[in-house]
């Protein structure tokens, strides 16, 4: 069901690549709320992916772009004013990748050029996105920007790497920009910390079916998935959260706020943890 949220309103969707995304739901929904959306994604992403068929199904302009590229950006952010004819009202960020994840490096044995990457990826990007768009003043007063996170910037995941380190990085150029964009232009900058996803990214985590399923017995309402995420985006987006700024805002079904539950705790209970272990027999923790 439709509320017309967006009604009138412009936005660019970073990230879609195919219907596993969240981005791709954002778009999804954006649209049925009423608004104009250009999609953007690395131009290799754009020909692997099924971005394309997203922008046609919904009457969307494709624009690719590489997100820590800033003369990219210049070019999106310009492109995009004049294929929907004005400035726009709402950015999502929903870009992460670590190099050292897909290579299996264990958090006690990162490559740091591998390091610098994900940091430029996952979070520098959304630095870039906002100064871009900033310096060339491409955002209507009132207007949303967000990122997508991961409650391990605030806590240790098993498996989650150097991501666990851009995503905290991400939540502090939020805070940071937020002051500054808010002050300056009006325009409200927040991430949404969601509950693990299933998506292309998501799937390549160490032991993310496993982590999928211990958050969702943990969480009182269970796991959130990438439909409900994209409505919270949409109200993000909307005049409905005009003073919201510089907040993580945890969507993960009370994950955030739990120690042990009944779920977990009878999981827990049914068998001993095999602990990890190298060829050696000594136990990998990272």
């Amino acid at each position: 069901m439709a509320y017309n949220l967006l009604k009138g309103k412009r936005g660019i969707i970073f990230g879609a690549l195919n219907d596993m995304s969240i981005a791709w739901k954002v778009a999804e929904k954006a649209v049925e709320e009423g608004a104009q959306i250009v999609l953007t994604n690395t131009p290799v992403a754009v020909r692997m992916g099924t971005i394309n068929e997203l922008a046609e199904k919904l009457n969307a302009t494709v624009i690719p772009a590489d997100a820590t590229n800033v003369e990219d950006l210049e070019m999106l952010f310009t492109q995009a004013q004049e294929a929907m004819g004005g400035k726009i009202d709402f950015v999502l960020h929903s870009i992460g990748m670590s190099p050292n994840v897909r290579k299996k490096r264990t958090y006690d044995d990162l490559d740091y050029g591998l390091l610098d990457k994900t940091l430029d990826i996952s979070a520098i990007s959304f630095h870039k996105v906002m100064q871009v768009a900033k310096k060339l003043d491409a955002i209507n007063e009132g207007g949303s920007v967000l990122a997508l996170s991961y409650v391990a910037a605030q806590r240790s995941f098993y498996g989650y790497n150097d991501m666990a380190d851009a995503k905290a990085l991400l939540e502090s150029i939020a805070r940071s920009f937020g002051y500054i964009y808010g002050r300056e232009k009006g325009v409200r900058v927040n991430t949404i910390s969601q509950s693990p996803t299933m998506t292309t990214a998501g799937s390549g985590v160490k032991g993310f079916d496993g982590l999928c399923d211990f958050s969702d017995r943990m969480s009182p309402l269970g796991n959130a998935n990438a439909d409900e995420c994209a409505d919270y985006c949409i109200v993000m987006f909307s005049d409905l959260t005009k003073k919201v700024t510089m907040q993580n805002l945890f969507h993960d079904g009370g994950f955030s706020s739990m120690g042990m539950s009944l779920r977990g705790m009878t999981q827990y209970n049914k068998s001993f943890i095999d602990e990890n272990k190298d060829s050696e027999g000594n136990i990998i923790y990272g």
